[in-house]
């Protein structure tokens, strides 16, 4: 009895840094990225179907294709890359999901450089 009344406090403490992982509502949908530069808060919108994601960000569009590694995982690749920065792939891995949004972590493959951000999902 003993044990099991000194197990539950660690059980708990260990369950509260479990993070959810719902990767497969996030496949699909449009999406809204917000973050800051230089002080200047930026924002993307993009949709993700299947194995491309469009993406708008200033006025502009453009277009990636995913290869998804496993449902939290994949990589995208510009179609119509406009530089050599650009034709480098970028690897997002989703670490953990909420509702409506999802933390993630991305760089350039072969990078260990990563930063991370979170997207709102706006609808499916």
């Amino acid at each position: 009895m003993k044990k099991i009344i000194f197990l539950l406090p660690l059980l708990v403490l260990m369950s509260c840094y479990n993070a959810e992982h719902n990767c497969k509502d996030f496949k699909t949908g449009k999406f809204k990225f917000e973050y800051e530069v230089d002080g200047v808060k930026k924002t993307t919108f993009f949709e993700r179907k299947d194995n491309i994601e469009i993406e708008t960000f200033e006025g502009k569009t453009d277009s990636s294709s995913i290869r998804w590694v496993n449902d939290c995982e994949y990589i995208l690749q510009k179609i119509h890359p406009k530089n050599m920065a650009e034709e480098k792939a970028i690897s997002m891995k989703i670490l953990s999901t909420s509702k409506n949004s999802y933390t993630f972590e991305f760089g350039i493959v072969g990078s260990d450089q990563k930063q991370r951000g979170t997207v709102e999902k706006l609808e499916d």
